[in-house]
């Protein structure tokens, strides 16, 4: 007797039995598409997968309401095409069955549409476990599925922007350490084969390396510790004509070298301001250090303090090249120095790039915010601090003695 090749089509060449064609049809593959076409041909996508991704429900602002919804078409699709079936007398054997399959398509079409963000959340933590942080998922309904997929792309931004400050982070601190053992190493070395004498300039050259060194150690131990928010602030009402010129005097050193002099005007005289001497010295120490490496020699920087409103300003003013506009408020960002060629047309003053960062974060630590005045000519560098210390800092007032 002849086998039925359209029900029984038999073993295939491999040995395994043949399908059926409704089952190649029910998982989206051809008859026979797969036989001859290898083990990757085999892991089709089933055809709930390759559905559209269509999206009715995305103005409704709850899951609850939307799954309401689906019920409710199902159903309402599920009772008309029974009622066609009874009215065209076809029977409950073939209008159960149609009834069924059409709201089974249905609910996959309208639950796929709602479960898209998941899904494609679930690829980006996948990505992003794998290192890719520039997934990102498409967030158009409203509801609470809507919301976690916004709050899954703020939180991937995030992740995005912290692993390329990491990465610039390493790059720019290999390259800062580098230069100075790089310049340290080739001054010892050529003492050592006897090419250099070490003469009070050789040793002030590798002196300056190493001070470079320290210092940009001394600016990461701050920054981190600033961050980790470990840097409670001590308050207590700061005289502003006494402390700046003592900040004045502390940096006549960097300023001799340059033949650069310092002028002090406060107004009025009187002038104080609540803040943590350590850490506002520590500020505008930085700034004026910028100042002169900026000046022409022979030059004058000035420290002004005045009150504005409630708050107290200081500016320290140069007259040299200045910041580009739209440079000024990257200027306080790490590892970016507002003395580069690129910003001033001049030769790099070598400075590490973290300074202004500091001085951003101690500010910002007393209540107060720093920028770069818009000035014709020069560079002001202005610090605005709350007369009064400001809520939330982590300040601990204290009165002087007297």
């Amino acid at each position: 007797m002849t086998a039925d090749r359209t029900t029984d089509p038999g073993p295939t060449p491999g040995g395994q039995p043949a399908r059926a064609p409704w089952w190649d049809f029910v998982h989206g593959q051809d008859a026979g598409d797969d036989r001859d076409a290898g083990p990757v041909a085999r892991h089709r996508r089933p055809i709930g997968d390759r559905l559209p991704d269509i999206r009715p429900l995305d103005r409704v602002t709850s899951i609850k309401i939307k799954l309401g919804v689906l019920v409710a078409a199902t159903v309402t699709l599920a009772a008309f095409i029974t009622w066609i079936g009874l009215y065209r007398h076809l029977g409950p054997t073939r209008t159960l069955p149609l009834a069924i399959v059409l709201s089974l398509v249905l609910t996959q079409l309208l639950a796929r549409g709602m479960t898209s963000p998941l899904r494609e959340m679930t690829a980006a933590a996948q990505a992003m476990a794998a290192g890719d942080y520039t997934q990102r998922v498409h967030a158009s309904s409203h509801d609470e599925v809507g919301q976690l997929a916004a709050a899954f792309n703020t939180m991937a931004d995030d992740l995005e922007q912290s692993d390329s400050f990491r990465r610039e982070l390493v790059a720019n601190v290999s390259h800062e350490l580098r230069t100075p053992v790089a310049a340290l190493r080739a001054q010892l070395e050529n003492m050592v084969d006897g090419i250099s004498e070490p003469d009070e300039a050789t040793l002030a050259a590798a002196l300056s390396q190493t001070e470079r060194l320290g210092r940009l150690v001394t600016y990461l131990l701050d920054l981190s510790r600033l961050e980790a928010g470990d840097a409670a602030l001590d308050l207590e009402e700061v005289r502003l004509a006494d402390f700046l010129q003592e900040a004045a005097d502390g940096s006549a050193l960097v300023a001799a070298a340059r033949q650069v002099r310092f002028e002090v005007s406060v107004a009025p005289p009187g002038l104080t301001v609540p803040a943590d001497p350590e850490r506002l010295h520590q500020v505008v120490a930085n700034l004026l250090h910028n100042a002169v490496r900026a000046s022409p020699t022979g030059d004058v920087v000035r420290l002004v303090g005045r009150r504005s409103g409630r708050d107290v300003q200081i500016d320290v003013v140069d007259n040299g090249p200045g910041i580009a506009v739209d440079q000024r408020a990257h200027v306080f960002e790490r590892f970016v120095r507002g003395n580069s060629p690129a910003v001033t047309g001049q030769g790099s003053t070598g400075g590490t790039g973290l300074g202004l960062a500091i001085v951003r974060w101690a500010v910002q630590l007393h209540g107060g915010a720093i920028e770069v005045a818009d000035t014709p000519s020069g560079c002001t560098m202005r610090v605005t601090l709350p007369g009064r210390p400001a809520p939330g800092t982590g300040a601990v007032p204290r009165v002087p003695e007297p």
